[in-house]
């Protein structure tokens, strides 16, 4: 049985690595015992648990808040993660951590591949991107594991995904605004969760993108979720401008999974990922 120490156990993605990978004994502590901007506590429960595999599924995601505490998103998504993975690999251990979309700049017209030159636009991104390059210069048995919109259940409380938003939006309430020019690649964690177990498996290191395939705007996105859960409501298309927020968010970011492709990990469509997060409800 695969030992694992996994941080983020609580969001989405550590949600579903807890419910699905049942061939692993996992160890996950809570944030309070447990943060990864805790270098010494890091190293400490590398060394009682002593895992074959150390997953980093934590991140300060707060996408806008990065653009004001840049300081802070650099400490927790680069340095932190670049730690933690030297202390795995001083150890001899196997370290996966997930990153973002985010690390592109949305100019493109087609989905992302892993060799796609990333350009982030924003703090989030950025710091990011950092955190891939320190675990890259460590030169060791890692995978950094890049995904889009993720959403699913969490045992932690955060803010709502936008399916969730359609399902619990009623028939009498004013219509959902979704914007209707951005595109990307939303993607059910379980189906992260089940290819993470997969590539993991295979001993093949290294920058995987993992989405549920086929690029969709967030609005067809939004009214295919709408469809599936039998939800009747109104939801109406608004332009990108119109959503004020302070970070600038890429206008195009689906992913293409041509490495998993390569390796015989096949990812659900987008489709496929909505049925199977209602599945699990």
């Amino acid at each position: 049985m695969t030992r694992v120490l996994l941080i983020g156990g609580s969001g989405r993605l550590g949600t579903a690595i807890r419910q699905q990978w049942s061939d692993c004994e996992i160890a996950a502590p809570p944030h309070q015992e447990l943060d990864l901007a805790d270098a010494r506590a890091v190293r400490d429960a590398l060394d009682a648990v002593r895992p074959d595999v150390f997953v980093n599924a934590a991140a300060f995601h707060d996408v806008d808040r990065c653009e004001d505490e840049p300081q802070e998103a650099f400490a927790i998504n680069a340095a932190a993660v670049g730690e933690a993975a030297r202390s795995a690999r001083d150890r001899g251990i196997v370290f996966a951590t997930v990153s973002t979309d985010y690390v592109f700049d949305g100019a493109a017209h087609e989905p992302y591949g892993e060799s796609s030159p990333p350009h982030p636009i924003s703090f989030y991104g950025a710091s990011k991107l950092a955190g891939e390059y320190l675990v890259e210069s460590l030169h060791m048995e890692a995978y950094v594991v890049r995904t889009c919109g993720l959403y699913g259940a969490a045992s932690s409380r955060r803010r709502s995904s936008l399916i969730e938003r359609v399902l619990q939006t009623s028939s009498g309430e004013p219509p959902l605004r979704v914007v209707e020019d951005v595109v990307a690649s939303p993607t059910f964690a379980g189906d992260v969760a089940a290819a993470l177990r997969r590539l993991i498996g295979t001993k093949s290191f290294g920058l995987y993108h993992a989405v549920n395939t086929g690029p969709v705007s967030w609005y067809d996105f939004a009214c295919e979720a709408a469809r599936q859960g039998g939800v009747e409501i109104a939801i109406q298309p608004i332009p990108a401008a119109q959503w004020k927020q302070r970070a600038a968010r890429p206008r195009f970011s689906a992913l293409r999974n041509a490495k998993l492709d390569a390796l015989g990990i096949a990812m659900p469509s987008w489709q496929a990922g909505i049925a199977a997060y209602l599945r699990s409800l």
